[in-house]
């Protein structure tokens, strides 16, 4: 489950400071965003989206790979008998997103990408009898979409299970979006898509994605 405390909080409207109380006055009116921003308008958009199932993070790096914006949420369920102290059948899910600008997309980038996603398959999950999925996203925002990369990228599906499915599993999801073209292409569960087509009306958790599947599960 994301909690995130507002960075721009912390001393703001002062009375010691000169125009304080203006400060605070403008402060209640208008207060702190729950989530970095980012210069780029098209991702602060897209950010605006995720804001609400998402941990956002700017200028995000690992492995040598730079991100322009990085996301990551935990879904946790549960079933209780009479009282929650009372549980069973607890499991958890992860999902982490990773997008960039580029000029140009290739094919080769989103296989070097999903490799990426598969070292850190093995550094980041820990196994277990909770442990239901981990889904890594890769979202490529480019100026168009190569018909090359579109098959691809719509051909494509990666899952892995651990330990024969008994400590669930993790995918690879991949998308590309064309904003200026209002096109994008994403492979069968990469749902967070759904937040970077801001010319539709869509949602970053649709029921094909890892939320959906979850829900499914509970619903048994």
């Amino acid at each position: 489950m994301r909690s995130v405390e507002p960075e721009d909080a912390e001393g703001a409207g002062t009375q010691d400071e000169p125009g304080g109380a203006d400060a605070s006055t403008e402060s209640a009116s208008a207060p702190a965003l729950d989530r970095p921003e980012w210069d780029d308008e098209y991702l602060d958009r897209v950010a605006e989206r995720l804001m609400y199932n998402y941990d956002l993070e700017r200028e995000y790096a690992v492995r040598g790979e730079r991100f322009d914006l990085f996301g990551s949420m935990r879904m946790e369920s549960q079933k209780q008998f009479l009282h929650r102290s009372i549980n069973y059948a607890n499991h958890h899910a992860m999902e982490y997103m990773f997008a960039r600008r580029v000029e140009s997309v290739t094919v080769a980038e989103l296989e070097r990408l999903v490799e990426l996603g598969h070292a850190l398959a093995d550094e980041w999950i820990d196994p277990d009898e909770e442990h239901y999925g981990t889904d890594f996203t890769f979202v490529l925002v480019a100026d168009a979409v190569p018909e090359e990369v579109r098959t691809f990228v719509s051909e494509f599906a990666d899952r892995t299970l651990l330990k024969f499915g008994y400590y669930g599993h993790y995918e690879m999801n991949v998308a590309v979006v064309a904003p200026a073209d209002e096109d994008a292409v994403a492979s069968r569960n990469a749902d967070s898509v759904a937040a970077f087509t801001l010319w539709s009306d869509g949602s970053p958790a649709v029921s094909d994605g890892l939320l959906g599947r979850v829900l499914r599960k509970l619903r048994r």
